[in-house]
Formats: C-alpha cells, structure tokens, sequence
C-alpha cells in the first residue's frame, strides 16, 4: 500500500535545536573556530564609525554572512539574504534563531562603500587571518610566488571612448568611480611636480613621469578599469588582482587590485618583493 503524508503543518510549539541539526564533520564547523578568533574585536575597530543611537545591523553578522557567500560561491547579496534564510547552517554559522530577520541587502552595499571602506576592516580580517595561519605553521615565509588574476568591471564593452574625447559632466563626476579616478590623476601630477621642483627622489635625481601608455580605450563609468583580453580573451574592461601566496600550502598572504595592465602589474610584484625581502 502506498504511504500518504496526510497532515499539515499545523502544529503549534515545536522542540527544536538549531546546533544538533549541523553535522559534527560540516565545513562551518570547523571554519567557526578561526571565524571566532579572528573577528573577535571586530566591534571595537569599527565602534568609531558608529553612533550611539539609533541601534544598527552587528558588523560581526555581516561579515560572516559575506564569508558564507565566499565559502559557497554565492557572488549576489540578495540571493545571499534569501540563503541564510533558509539555510539551517548558515543561520548556525551566524548565530541566529529560526525566527531572526536577516539583514536586508541594501545594508551590505551601503557599508561596503562606507564603514568597512574608511575603516579598512576589511583588511584588518584579512591580515588577521594571515597571522592565524602563521601561528598554525601553515605560513613559513621561505618560498613567495605571484599570480595575477583579471576580473571583470562592472563596467561595458561597448561604451568605451578614446582618452581625447572624454568630457567629464557635472553629473559624471558626481559619481564616486569617476571622482576618485579624477582625484587619484590630480595626486599623482602633483606628486611628480612636487619631486621634480624638489630635485627628485631620495637620491637627488630627478623623478621622471612613469614611462607608461597612455589608455586607448577609457570607461566613462569605471575609468580606472583598464581595456584588456587577459581573462578570457574577449575584450573587456578589468581589474587585476595580484596575489602574493606562500608557495608550501598555498596561502595567500597579500592581495592588491591594480587596473589589468601589464606596467601596474609589474609595479605590484616588485612591491610585493621588496615587502618580502
């Protein structure tokens, strides 16, 4: 005779424990013990980017949410939200009870380019992370390798334009991408003139400009990305990520994004280098 599931889900009051439903073997587990140690004075780093009142979202429950997208591969904050949601282990992960609201999305955007960018928090945890590894013996420091990786900007193929024929309207520059391009290029030319009517560089030399190209292609939306077909060969505009990894167990000990051309690659590796040597 066949069986038939034939009641609802009527009932009222149920007993139910949240950390026996995670298998003793299960990946958050084990990630939990070093997530614990290493955002341990999270709250005291950023407490001087919030205010008393009114109450806001736990930074420490951001964080480990974002850490569950990065261990699941789950790239969209939104789709993030509904995970942990519905997901008994990663509400375990992030302490949790069945009936707590998880943060809305627009939260995680909204501090990315806030709290966590003025703080630098974000590169607290990492550094963080890496003295974690050191103390466990997983990093040694006696074999360095360097691998640049090219990602995407969020930035289109199709509307490119020539250095010549970029105007920058009020509106254009109003955007933070834009502002912060402009405001880095004003940097660097007064940075160089300053070295030059101080007679150069530590040396007493004089410093020339960087002996680089000028971009044949610029995004009006994301101008520091760079034109490049590394990726995968279709022309696009990208970012490169260079890594600095600890050759014996393949532990990334330093990042840092540079526009995906060659000459700000270079530069990354040799600082790298002279960080390490």
């Amino acid at each position: 005779m066949m069986g038939r599931q034939d009641r609802d889900q009527g009932q009222l009051f149920y007993e139910f424990s949240l950390d026996e439903m995670i298998p003793t073997d299960h990946l958050l587990r084990r990630i939990n013990v070093f997530a614990t140690t290493v955002l341990a004075d999270l709250n005291y780093q950023l407490k001087a980017f919030y205010s008393d009142w009114p109450p806001s979202v736990d930074p420490e429950l951001m964080i480990q949410m974002l850490l569950v997208g990065y261990f699941y591969g789950i790239r969209h904050e939104r789709r993030l939200c509904q995970e942990v949601a519905l997901h008994l282990a990663y509400r375990w992960f992030r302490k949790l009870d069945l009936d707590d609201k998880v943060p809305h999305h627009s939260t995680f955007s909204a501090n990315r380019l806030g709290r966590f960018r003025e703080s630098e928090i974000l590169r607290h945890i990492f550094e963080r992370v890496v003295a974690t590894c050191m103390v466990a013996g997983l990093v040694k420091g006696e074999g360095f390798a360097v691998d640049a990786s090219v990602m995407e900007a969020n930035a289109s193929r199709y509307h490119g334009k020539a250095p010549d024929q970029l105007d920058w309207t009020d509106a254009q520059r109003q955007k933070r991408a834009v502002a912060e391009y402009l405001a880095g290029l004003e940097a660097e030319t007064q940075d160089h003139e300053g070295n030059n009517n101080r007679g150069g560089g530590s040396d007493g030399k004089p410093t020339a400009a960087p002996d680089r190209k000028q971009p044949k292609v610029i995004s009006p939306s994301d101008p520091s990305s760079a034109w490049t077909a590394k990726a995968n060969k279709r022309v696009q505009f990208g970012y490169g990520l260079n890594y600095l990894i600890d050759v014996e167990h393949a532990v990334i000990v330093d990042v840092e994004p540079t526009p995906a051309r060659t000459f700000d690659e270079v530069a990354s590796t040799n600082r790298a280098h002279r960080t390490t040597v």
